[in-house]
């Protein structure tokens, strides 16, 4: 059903992806020794005082420098929940490289005609690319949990508008069911084919699963897409994404709002200047922070308990940014 859009975006079918080794840079022994005395202390922590979360990778200035995994399996797929629609944008810019859509500000009726009589509201008129990644089509949402279930794109196109577009930020899972259509009307191409090719195939991903509307990958690979952020849409030296997209993508477009509550950009969360992150429900996370050139992506169980708790942004705040400012500022190469 089209209403799980947003999952299939990611499912890359059954292809046997053409490789498997992540492109870190390699470590000397020396590295892993630093790497591991400034990280022994959140490996401790992790154990014991943050639960629920399930895995951690950490990648600074391109090196895989820590992981951990509670149950020691670093090829489980994970549910990554809301982690979905910032790899959505990241789709959107190589639809943007590859010709197959010209602007951000195209209004979205100009490629999906067919909707206009689905809205009489003038105002949906003027609704462009930007205003969904940006979540301020205007279009009247109330999910401050963020956990509302999607509607297929043609049913979330013809809701009531509670504002004009660009004006007021409202987080909307529906969004991304719109945003998939128009990819798959400009490239003529369903979207599970357009992810598997323009952008998991080429960061050499596993295979993710679809389970119930739950979409799974492993941790490592959610890191891959906080470095092709850091890579300015480039990977193995090749580019994905337009130079500048990525500073798009972070650039605020709101003040945001709940649930998370912080500055929003494209699909992407903004916690300052130098700091942005993909962030699913329960403590799926995918943090990047641009002075240490690090990356961060955790996965963590999914409870209302653990919700509250928050650990996951904790872990990383707390425990793992401390590791890693240590770690940048030691004497050996990094």
């Amino acid at each position: 059903m089209r209403n799980i859009i947003i999952c299939l975006l990611l499912l890359a079918g059954t292809i046997a992806w053409a490789h498997d080794t992540p492109p870190w840079r390699p470590s000397s022994q020396e590295q892993q020794q630093l790497d591991a005395a400034a990280f022994q202390a959140v490996d401790q922590d992790i154990t014991g005082k943050f639960g629920d979360v399930q895995s951690v990778v950490v990648i600074q200035k391109g090196r895989k420098v820590y992981e951990f995994y509670r149950d020691g399996q670093p090829d489980t797929l994970r549910e990554v929940h809301s982690v979905t629609k910032s790899a959505l944008a990241l789709l959107v810019g190589t639809a943007l490289q590859r010709g197959q859509i010209s602007s951000l500000d195209q209004p979205v009726l100009d490629l999906m005609p067919e909707w206009k009589a689905l809205n009489a509201d003038s105002r949906a008129s003027s609704i462009t690319l930007r205003h969904l990644l940006s979540m301020t089509p205007g279009f009247d949402v109330d999910d401050p949990t963020g956990t509302a279930t999607a509607l297929a794109p043609a049913a979330a196109w013809a809701r009531p508008m509670g504002a004009a577009p660009g004006q007021r930020f409202a987080y909307d899972n529906s969004v991304p069911s719109i945003v998939a259509a128009v990819l798959e009307r400009a490239a003529g191409l369903p979207i599970e084919d357009l992810a598997r090719d323009q952008l998991f195939t080429p960061l050499a991903m596993r295979e993710p699963s679809l389970l119930r509307g739950r979409l799974s990958m492993r941790t490592e690979d959610m890191a891959k897409l906080g470095y092709l952020m850091r890579q300015d849409g480039r990977w193995a030296d090749q580019p994905l994404m337009p130079p500048g997209f990525v500073a798009q993508i972070i650039h605020p477009e709101s003040s945001g709002g709940a649930p998370v509550r912080l500055p929003y950009g494209l699909l992407w969360w903004v916690a300052s200047r130098n700091t942005y992150f993909a962030s699913g429900h329960g403590g799926q996370l995918v943090w990047v922070h641009t002075p240490l050139d690090l990356v961060v992506a955790v996965t963590a169980k999914v409870s209302p308990q653990g919700v509250q708790r928050g650990e996951a942004l904790k872990l990383v705040r707390e425990r793992v940014f401390p590791a890693a400012q240590r770690r940048f500022s030691a004497t050996s190469a990094p």
